[in-house]
């Protein structure tokens, strides 16, 4: 049983140099010399050294966060507003791409890339390029965050036929989900955790691609 115990101290030493664990010295010290009376059997021994703590990071911040407040400032846009948008379009996943064709972290159709002069395979373009057609929609529309995002998403013309949001319900779900985001982003301040990023869902996709070969009708 003794030999057992020497190879659980060697264990916990290459365990604890392997997770940044304590020093091999005080886990050598942490197997009793001998098992009597304690119960204590190989298994339990072996147990304890692999599951010791693991430290995780900490303070994770927004994928492409310096990026995405560059392209705001450019264009004068809330970086809250954006930040939120990539999140509904790509989950912050520079290589996403939509059933209808829309690449990228703002999911562009390659005819709105085109026009704007950027490549949406590139993250600092792709938000380039999402940060002017959003700023290009919210001044059509006084400035109006709600009409802005149903612009992005379902055309500047369906806005327009309709005088406001029109009545599509992947467009209404994607407006309130980008101001949800928006709002909670705004309420936890300039430093924003990144919780996990649900991917886009797929009715906020599709418009997109049908509507932004229109941005400049």
């Amino acid at each position: 049983m003794t030999v057992a115990f020497e190879r659980v101290a060697e264990l916990q030493q290459l365990t604890s140099a392997l997770v940044g664990g304590p020093p091999a010295a005080a886990a050598a010290a942490a197997v009793p010399a001998t098992v009597a009376g304690q119960g204590a059997t190989f298994a339990s021994a072996l147990a304890g050294a692999q599951t010791s703590p693991v430290a995780g990071a900490s303070g994770a911040t927004v994928p492409f966060g310096a990026e995405i407040d560059a392209a705001a400032a450019r264009h004068g846009i809330d970086p809250a507003l954006l930040r939120a948008l990539v999140r509904q379009e790509s989950g912050f996943d520079p290589a996403a791409r939509s059933p209808a064709g829309a690449t990228g972290l703002t999911q562009l159709m390659p005819g709105t890339a085109a026009e704007l002069g950027v490549d949406p395979t590139d993250p600092v373009q792709a938000l380039e390029g999402g940060a002017r057609y959003l700023k290009m929609q919210l001044d059509r529309f006084g400035g109006d965050e709600r009409l802005g995002l149903a612009a992005y998403n379902a055309g500047p013309g369906a806005v327009t036929r309709f005088g406001g949001v029109p009545p599509y319900a992947e467009t209404q779900r994607y407006v309130e989900k980008v101001l949800g985001y928006a709002a909670a982003d705004r309420a936890a301040g300039p430093s924003v955790a990144a919780g996990p990023a649900p991917p886009p869902s797929s009715p906020s996709i599709a418009p997109v691609g049908g509507a932004l070969p229109y941005s400049t009708t």
